[in-house]
């Protein structure tokens, strides 16, 4: 039997527990423009499932113990489904279509849609559960659907190089490399040393200034704000992570310190971030849940400069970097903070920065254009997520993003404004 990552199994667990929700619902929506052949995309649906074992994997038990079981193409064909909608339809079916709760035991943690607005114009959402997949994973599964696409317009199928491993040799190579916690010299157990180190006397939450008090239990419910911010002050941004030495996550890192920290958090602020996890060349071109989260911890004591913080700031990611393998949910277990079902552990506000190549590219016939399509759910008090663009010169063309709040604790009005204060601080 094939075991489930380390990652893996905390979502198994939380399943397990909760039943299926969309709570770890990654929707991917695309607005399709063009004469589309939906048979064509249906044919490359199925290309895509069959090469990517992550998405035809379901996550049965024996005797209380998940394994992982991939099915065979044939047994996962995806379902397309053509909803015929009118634009005032689309927004409220396409949210009902993210809500969608995987039963991860039985069913492939992917589901396609396609809604009809015109002959000449459709929206296809694409829904995976996170066990599966992760925000990197978008870049490798956009190029194949879309020269899987191209081929199957033209009656045949794609020439895609074979891929060197799939997401069950990670699995086990993943055990291999961390060893065992028990050995002073396995990676784990020398990394594990570092996070008692950073992490010891970390805050239990972070004081945010939120609309209400924080209930018993957290019920996941929650919304998103976007937003969008200029080339100048990109340009302005990048220009400062340049001369500091340091990138551009943490630059946007240290001024999300210093907002919370002047909204009464403290001066120990830890943030949240993903890194990919893609630590070997072979795993850049798979779909799969590789993604770990690191606790960024920003000392704001003393009051320094905007560049004495970055400094700081700057050392603390290079030594987290340095011991990035540990898996979160496997530090969780080991520091064994106080836990409650009101609040994320050991951080509650996570930043992300994407800064991948867009994926908007288009077909013959075809404009594409990403569509957003809520799940209507927030694991965090506060998720800010921000994407860089690029000037067709290739240089900075502005920031876009979007936070993703706890309506438990938050009106949309107020993480508005916050948002606005984000970028005064920047500015």
């Amino acid at each position: 039997m094939i075991p489930l990552s380390f990652a893996q199994r905390r979502l198994w667990f939380l399943h397990r527990l909760e039943g299926p929700s969309a709570t770890y619902n990654m929707p991917w929506a695309l607005r399709l423009r063009g004469r589309l052949d939906v048979e064509a995309l249906r044919a490359a649906l199925a290309d895509v499932i069959e090469r990517h074992e992550s998405l035809r994997t379901v996550f049965p038990e024996t005797d209380g113990e998940p394994y992982q079981h991939i099915l065979e193409p044939d047994e996962a064909r995806p379902e397309l489904p053509v909803v015929p909608v009118t634009e005032p339809e689309l927004r409220p079916a396409l949210d009902a279509a993210a809500r969608h709760g995987f039963d991860l035991s039985t069913e492939v943690p992917v589901r396609a849609g396609l809604f009809r607005l015109a002959d000449d114009e459709h929206v296809l959402l694409l829904l995976i559960h996170h066990i599966a997949s992760d925000g990197w994973s978008f870049a490798p599964l956009s190029r194949d659907l879309m020269t899987s696409y191209a081929a199957r317009c033209e009656g045949r199928a794609a020439e895609l190089p074979e891929l060197p491993v799939q997401y069950a040799d990670y699995t086990l190579w993943q055990r291999d490399l961390l060893g065992d916690e028990n050995d002073p010299k396995s990676l784990l157990s020398r990394q594990v040393t570092y996070w008692k180190e950073q992490l010891a006397g970390i805050p239990e939450q972070t004081a945010l200034p939120t609309d209400r008090l924080r209930p018993a239990t957290a019920s996941y419910r929650g919304d998103v704000v976007t937003f969008e911010w200029d080339a100048e002050l990109h340009r302005k941004l990048s220009e400062l992570a340049r001369a500091e030495g340091a990138s551009l996550f943490m630059v946007l890192q240290a001024g999300l310190a210093v907002l919370l920290s002047r909204l009464g958090a403290g001066d120990d602020i830890p943030i949240g971030t993903p890194v990919a996890g893609r630590t070997d060349r072979a795993l850049d071109e798979l779909v799969g849940f590789f993604v770990n989260t690191l606790v960024m911890r920003t000392d704001t004591s003393g009051n320094p400069s905007f560049r004495e913080l970055l400094g700081r700031v700057r050392e603390t990611a290079l030594a987290a970097y340095e011991n990035q393998d540990v898996p979160f949910d496997h530090l969780v277990e080991v520091l064994n903070p106080d836990r409650s079902p009101n609040h994320h552990p050991l951080f509650q506000v996570l930043l992300a920065l994407q800064n991948f190549a867009a994926q908007e590219s288009g077909q013959p016939g075809l404009d594409i254009t990403p569509e957003h399509a809520p799940t209507g759910t927030a694991r965090f008090d506060l998720y800010f997520d921000i994407t860089e663009r690029v000037e067709a010169a290739g240089g900075p063309g502005g920031l876009a993003g979007f936070v993703e709040f706890s309506t438990d604790l938050f009106d949309r009005v107020s993480v508005e404004r916050l948002v606005a204060r984000f970028e005064r601080v920047l500015r």
